[in-house]
């Protein structure tokens, strides 16, 4: 049982949503209930967190009116927002000055990827990366040796979802992991600790490797709270306990909340 000292102090992933929204085609899943900002935040307040940067959900697509619409009055939260690379630039800044923080590029089951060397993306990361913008990318690990030196070779920082999600099969081994540690090198590129209840193999050991990688300063804790599909598995306490087994130690918990506050600029 995590101790509130070796908590953390800011939720890097997790989702609002209503089960009324538009729902982008193609969705990989569909919410049967609705988890609304007053709920999220009550669960931050039990469990000691004082901030959260709520993801994009790829089932809304480029409908992001709800999220910022949410967070608007609470400066306790950041999000992302899903874009079209085509986005006029002055759209970014009213979104901006509502508390968005970055671009999800939510990838997993797409069937062709982004050429991210083309102009709109270049034009596109290099925009995010001027008014200080991350990109956080949700693909599966198979693939994520295919993206990563467009991303990694645009100026923009880059968060990876949930532990890069290799093949469970494989591992640490797994080819786009190693990739990813090598992204390490950039000093630009961060991974998420969190939805360790959907890739399909031990977390501990992928933490591990990615601490010793990368160091703390590589690292930030997500929850991906309401832990759609797996709500009736999984709890807020769970994750947080599973958290500390896989970063035993105080320190480095606490150098992670530091890496977190910087990167989201809270």
């Amino acid at each position: 049982m995590a101790t509130p000292a070796a908590m953390p102090t800011l939720d890097a992933h997790s989702h609002v949503f209503r089960r009324d929204l538009p729902m982008a085609p193609g969705r990989l899943t569909t919410p049967l209930h609705d988890f609304e900002i007053d709920e999220y935040e009550a669960i931050l307040d039990r469990h000691g967190v004082r901030h959260a940067v709520i993801a994009a959900p790829s089932f809304l697509g480029t409908y992001n009116d709800y999220t910022l619409a949410a967070i608007r009055d609470r400066p306790r939260f950041k999000t992302s927002v899903i874009l079209d690379p085509e986005t006029d630039p002055y759209i970014l800044k009213p979104m901006d000055a509502d508390r968005a923080i970055g671009v999800r590029l939510s990838l997993r089951g797409a069937g062709t990827l982004p050429d991210f060397t083309s102009y709109p993306w270049v034009r596109f990361l290099r925009r995010l990366a001027d008014i200080g913008w991350h990109a956080h990318l949700h693909i599966e690990g198979q693939r994520l040796a295919a993206v990563l030196p467009a991303l990694t070779a645009s100026p923009v920082n880059l968060v990876v979802d949930h532990f890069g999600r290799p093949d469970p099969a494989m591992g640490a081994e797994c080819q786009g992991f190693q990739a990813l540690l090598r992204a390490f090198d950039t000093g630009r590129t961060w991974v998420k600790l969190s939805g360790g209840f959907r890739i399909g193999c031990d977390p501990a050991p992928l933490a591990a490797v990615l601490l010793s990688a990368g160091g703390p300063q590589r690292l930030v804790w997500g929850s991906d709270c309401p832990f759609t599909d797996f709500s009736h598995k999984v709890s807020y306490r769970q994750v947080l306990d599973q958290y500390v087994s896989w970063v035993p130690r105080e320190a480095d918990r606490q150098a992670i909340n530091e890496t977190a506050r910087a990167l989201y600029r809270f």
